[in-house]
């Protein structure tokens, strides 16, 4: 499986509430946030890590460029960087998609927090489903709604994604931002960028305007780190606890 990571953003909150680093190199439990993706990447047997970093993030370029010369953690990553300003996450997502080809991947933001057991586990069903040509892409989704403008996932009893859409009251599950997609996509991502498409929402619509066959797989919880308050949210979840209904809940 190769992996791609959108990591181009300004991450102008963080900065506007007070965190330095950028917001690849954002620390969660002691750890950056590239980073742990990039583990949890290659503990699901990665054949290739692509990353677009954006140009101003000098530190993030020279960060990354030591993990491709030597490793993390003792582990050799097959890392491919492109640092390059591009004007949205779908310009970026085009940028990287070069490295992603001719079989099945899987691609995140950088911000996005999981549980990695469960990632394991949609990796798992994503190959399958897509060996026994079942589906086209499978995107990770989940009914904890923490997003100030969450995309809406309609799927049917079995789970197939009928639509994505701005807002709903009946909808249960939002987007997690997490791409399990085959060469398919890659045309009409294509097709988006030529029509003046920015948004990554307006790409998934698109993918089931053009007939893909596309799967919905619940994680208990995704949630992203755009404000300062949301590392402390990732640490508890991360450590295994997080909050449902107001109460506490271990995981």
């Amino acid at each position: 499986m190769k992996y791609g990571i959108i990591a181009a953003g300004e991450g102008s909150r963080l900065a506007a509430e007070g965190v330095v680093a950028p917001k690849p190199l954002v620390k969660i439990g002691g750890e950056a946030l590239i980073d742990r993706l990039i583990k949890v990447f290659l503990d699901n047997d990665a054949e290739s890590v692509a990353v677009i970093c954006n140009e101003r993030m000098t530190d993030v370029a020279a960060h990354l460029e030591r993990i491709a010369r030597n490793g993390l953690d003792g582990r050799t990553v097959p890392l491919h960087c492109i640092v390059k300003s591009t004007p949205s996450s779908m310009h970026s997502f085009y940028e990287i998609s070069r490295y992603l080809g001719e079989g099945p991947f899987c691609v995140t933001t950088v911000d996005t927090i999981f549980r990695a057991d469960e990632f394991a586990g949609y990796i798992c069903a994503f190959a399958s489903a897509v060996k026994r040509g079942d589906c086209e892409g499978m995107m990770g989704v989940t009914d904890f709604v923490d997003d100030e403008k969450p995309l809406y996932v309609e799927t049917d009893n079995s789970l197939n994604i009928t639509g994505f859409i701005d807002s709903s009251d009946t909808c249960r599950y939002i987007s997690g931002g997490i791409y399990g997609l085959t060469p398919f996509a890659l045309e009409t991502l294509e097709a988006c960028l030529g029509r003046g498409e920015s948004r990554m929402r307006n790409f998934q619509r698109a993918l089931v305007a053009d007939g893909a066959r596309l799967k919905a797989y619940p994680f208990s919880k995704v949630l992203d780190v755009d404000h300062a308050g949301d590392i402390t949210k990732a640490e508890e979840f991360i450590c295994g606890r997080w909050m449902k209904d107001g109460k506490e809940k271990k995981l």
